[in-house]
């Protein structure tokens, strides 16, 4: 990797590797906490790699980052925010799924990164790193269906011949009968429950382990809200007859004991709507049926209020790193007057 570039690196290329910096280190906290835990030696394998990856890329985007003279996010560290020798707050098989969800969701941001990317060491560099997430990825599913972990989305049985829409009624689903599933929202479905269901049992667990009394209503909410979700989905499933995934909310241990730190978790959470808002608009994006539609933006507005919210209790505790700013033109003309 050519990391000698003269070309300065563009607000997009900084805000990845800035992005991704404070992901890698919220990465190394869990996967620490998790390898003093994991019983599992396949599964303990994988966070190994995973470990020793983030590792590796904490130390690369610094070097970016210090060639730019820009400053290195502070993010997560193991001795403020993570207790690795906490009690057990979650079983083998959920850390798998962890690894599965983030890994999928990893791929989709080294995929943004790469697209924000000019200079030609960067997109070097994250398309190594993809390759390297889209490796995990691949050892974590195979892990999750030999041990009988993952539940596959719906199949469906096979047309006789190609067809093309006849009637308006293919983009109605208010009143009367309501057409069948297709193909592409049944995928943004499973997709988007896979993620849910991972996000309730996160917040299960955090609510138990959260030291503030704000923070652990604010998990509640957010519980509260990925459960509505996760039922709505199931109900659109029911009314085709499709298979819907597995919960992963037994998955938590009783533990009570301070694990993470609460800005940890807030970030944790934080992130996991943001994502979510994130796939719920590219579901929106390419679904035909109104109702769908109409259910998808009424569950983004929930999202973002409940996002806001949490990044006001962010910014009142001082938990909410900022992102590098474009330069402030008014107040530096106002200072030299």
């Amino acid at each position: 990797m050519n990391t000698n570039n003269t070309i300065r690196l563009t607000a997009p290329e900084i805000a990845s590797l800035w992005t991704l910096y404070i992901f890698d280190t919220m990465s190394i906290c869990f996967f620490r906490y998790a390898l003093e835990h994991i019983e599992d030696q396949e599964i303990k394998s994988i966070y190994q790699t995973s470990l020793k990856i983030s590792k590796k890329h904490i130390q690369e985007i610094t070097i970016f980052l210090l060639k730019e003279n820009h400053p290195i996010p502070l993010g997560f560290t193991e001795k403020d925010d993570v207790n690795i020798y906490s009690p057990r707050l979650f079983q083998d098989p959920f850390y798998l799924n962890y690894l599965y969800i983030m890994t999928l969701q990893g791929i989709t941001g080294y995929a943004l990164a790469v697209g924000n990317s000019i200079r030609a060491d960067l997109r070097e560099y994250y398309i190594t790193c993809m390759n390297e997430t889209m490796e995990l990825f691949d050892q974590s599913i195979n892990l999750m269906l030999s041990k009988g972990l993952f539940t596959r989305p719906p199949i469906i049985t096979p047309r006789e011949s190609i067809e093309f829409v006849k009637h308006q009624s293919f983009l109605t689903g208010w009143f009367g009968d309501r057409r069948p599933l297709n193909a592409i929202e049944i995928g943004d479905i499973s997709f988007n429950m896979l993620k849910m269901h991972l996000h309730a049992a996160l917040k299960v667990g955090f609510i138990q382990v959260a030291q503030s009394k704000e923070v652990r209503q604010h998990f509640q909410r957010g519980l509260d809200i990925a459960n509505k979700h996760i039922k709505l989905f199931e109900s659109v499933f029911e009314e085709d007859l499709l298979n819907s995934p597995i919960s992963w909310q037994s998955m938590i241990t009783n533990s009570t004991s301070k694990t993470f730190s609460d800005k940890y978790m807030m970030y944790q959470i934080q992130l996991s709507a943001q994502i979510s808002l994130s796939y719920y608009g590219s579901a929106l994006s390419v679904n035909a049926r109104r109702d769908l539609g109409a259910k998808y933006l009424r569950l983004m507005l929930e999202l973002l209020h409940f996002a806001d919210d949490g990044a006001k209790i962010m910014i009142k505790n001082g938990w909410l790193e900022q992102p590098p700013l474009a330069s402030d033109r008014e107040t530096l003309k106002r200072d030299n007057t």
